[in-house]
C-alpha cells in the first residue's frame, strides 16, 4: 500500500486528473471542503475513494496506475475493516452494549490517501485544518516518518510522533455521540515540513448515510441524554456544507 501510494503521487499532474472530483462531490481526486473561492485551501493533495460496501465504488475515481493500485486497495481495505471490528467490539464491552450494536455502525467505509509537499513557508499554511472527524471510527496510516499529525489536548496542540508500521486510532464523532460522550471525538490537524514531502492514508467507518443516529439506549436507560438523534446523511450534509472549524460541528450536536 505504501509503494502504490508514494508513486501514485508521483506522476504528472493530468494523470492524477483523469480521477478528478465531480462538482459537488468529494470522491476522487482534488481538495476537501472547498465551500467558497476566498477561503484558504489546506495545502495538500488528496484522493478520497469508498472502498466498502463493494456496490458503492465508482472506479472511474479508483487510479488503474500503478497497475496493482486497486488490488492492493481492495486487499488493504478488507484487512483494515477487520481491525475496526476488534476495535469496536472491545469498546463495546468496555461501553456494556453489545459487539454488533457498534459493529453495524461501520458499515459503510471510505478512504482519504493525503500528499502533503513540502512547503517553504511552512508556519503560514496548515496541511489539514483542525476538525474532528465525522465518523465512527478512523485507523490512519503514516506512509513515511515526517511528524506532521498533531491532536489538541487542554488547549494545546501536541505533536503525535510517527512510529513505524503502527496505525493511529481516531475516535470519530458518531463514536462520541453513540457513547453519550463516554468517548470523545478528537479534534487533530496536520502541519506540513518546509523540505520534506508527507504521505498518509485515512480509512474511515461509518453509518448507513439512511441509519439514526444518537445515544444508545442501553447507555442512557438511567441517564440523560446529551446529544440530539439524527440521520447520519444529515449529519453529513452540514458537515460538507461548512469549512473544517475544529469541533464546531459537535457543539451544534449537543442538547442543552
Amino acid at each position: 500500500m505504501k509503494m502504490d501510494l508514494r508513486e501514485f503521487f508521483r506522476q504528472p499532474l493530468e494523470v492524477k486528473e483523469a480521477h478528478a472530483q465531480l462538482p459537488g462531490d468529494i470522491e476522487g481526486y482534488g481538495q476537501a471542503f472547498v465551500v467558497s473561492d476566498e477561503q484558504k485551501l489546506d495545502w495538500a493533495d488528496m484522493i478520497y475513494l469508498k472502498t466498502r460496501p463493494l456496490e458503492l465504488r465508482n472506479m472511474r475515481f479508483w487510479p488503474a496506475q500503478p497497475p496493482s493500485f486497486r488490488e492492493t486497495l481492495d486487499h488493504y481495505t478488507l484487512e483494515i475493516q477487520k481491525v475496526a471490528d476488534k476495535l469496536v467490539g472491545a469498546m463495546a464491552k468496555n461501553l456494556g452494549v453489545n459487539a454488533e450494536t457498534l459493529i453495524e455502525k461501520l458499515e459503510f467505509q471510505q478512504v482519504r490517501i493525503n500528499y502533503y509537499p513540502p512547503c517553504p513557508q511552512s508556519d503560514k499554511v496548515l496541511g489539514l485544518s483542525p476538525h474532528s472527524d465525522t465518523v465512527t471510527l478512523t485507523i490512519l496510516l503514516q506512509i513515511n516518518e515526517v511528524q506532521g499529525l498533531q491532536i489538541k489536548k487542554d488547549d494545546n496542540w501536541v505533536p503525535v510522533m510517527p512510529l513505524l508500521d503502527s496505525f493511529i486510532i481516531n475516535i470519530g464523532d458518531m463514536m462520541e455521540i453513540l457513547s453519550n460522550g463516554k468517548y470523545k471525538s478528537i479534534n487533530h490537524r496536520t502541519t506540513v515540513d518546509p523540505h520534506k514531502e508527507r504521505l498518509s492514508i485515512a480509512t474511515f467507518h461509518s453509518p448507513n448515510y439512511d441509519a439514526c443516529i444518537g445515544p444508545l439506549k442501553e447507555i442512557t436507560r438511567d441517564g440523560e441524554e446529551h446529544y440530539k438523534t439524527m440521520e447520519f446523511k444529515e449529519m453529513v450534509k452540514i458537515r460538507l456544507s461548512s469549512k473544517l472549524d475544529e469541533k464546531d460541528f459537535m457543539e451544534t450536536m449537543k442538547l442543552e
